[in-house]
């Protein structure tokens, strides 16, 4: 397995590539579906690291992983991003077992707002940031 470095901010990062996840096929044409959606901060976000701008990293819109289907997934980190909305309220318990079943997998979640991201897009990616400068093994 091929283990990735990212530099961010002066400190470079090894990924973790977690292989293999498990996949519910039954999602895939929903997933295609939402990607092709026209949600306003899911679309600035990918703005901002499709291909490969967010410090070389390479996401994904809407992977699924087992019955669940991430906004975002950065496959060399094994790092889910997810944008939390009104579509959210009311659903804290679901929200819950998603990232305590993404953590079994060995996943981390990153959140945040779709305010956030609409109304402080450079405070979100700073935030993503730290995250992954907190979480993922510094090299050297």
């Amino acid at each position: 397995m091929k283990t990735e470095a990212f530099n961010i901010n002066g400190k470079t990062i090894r990924g973790r590539t977690i292989p293999e996840l498990p996949q519910n096929g039954k999602l895939k044409d929903f997933a295609r579906q939402n990607r092709q959606g026209y949600n306003l901060a899911e679309v600035m976000f990918w703005k901002q690291v499709h291909k490969r701008k967010f410090h070389g990293i390479d996401f994904n819109r809407q992977y699924i992983i087992g019955n669940y289907i991430a906004d975002f997934y950065a496959r060399s980190l094994g790092l889910v991003v997810e944008v939390d909305g009104g579509y959210h309220n009311g659903r804290e318990e679901y929200d819950r077992d998603r990232e305590a079943f993404m953590c079994s997998l060995g996943v981390l979640t990153f959140r945040t707002t779709d305010y956030d991201i609409i109304h402080h897009p450079s405070a979100v990616m700073r935030e993503l940031e730290e995250f992954i400068l907190e979480h993922y093994e510094a090299v050297g």
